[in-house]
């Protein structure tokens, strides 16, 4: 592994560490598209090594401080957690008897929708000032 994947590699693990802090995402938003479009891996490479990232106990510090200041329902997250845990194989036996072209476009549509949505209802809440 050259300086320069390292470098790539720990840009993309900051700046997903941030925002999963920040908002709570970083996985499929940062890490799989910075793969894909920074490091050249297929779309399927992108998402197994996301999932090994989220396998590794990589967002505590963030749990931990979300926990202290009383916003985490663990109750609502173990359901969340256990049912995922399910979702993520079938998941991943869809995703990968498809072409990683489809998955990667199909991605794409999710992201825009959720984005969308999310500009959409911020926008609400800023110009009714509902903060």
């Amino acid at each position: 592994m050259t300086l320069q994947t390292i470098l790539v590699l720990a840009s993309i693990g900051i700046f997903a560490g941030i925002l999963s802090g920040f908002v709570g995402v970083g996985g499929g938003i940062i890490i799989v598209p910075g793969l894909v479009f920074l490091l050249g891996l297929t779309q399927h490479e992108a998402q197994g090594t996301s999932l090994f990232v989220l396998a590794m106990p990589v967002v505590w510090l963030g749990l931990m401080n979300y926990w202290k200041d009383g916003n985490v329902h663990w109750k609502y997250g173990l359901v969340i957690a256990i049912t995922f845990f399910v979702g993520a194989y079938f998941g991943s036996k869809l995703s990968l008897k498809l072409s990683p072209s489809l998955v990667k476009f199909l991605f794409g549509i999710l992201m825009a929708l959720v984005s969308i949505k999310l500009i959409v209802s911020g926008y609400q809440s800023i110009v009714t000032n509902e903060d």
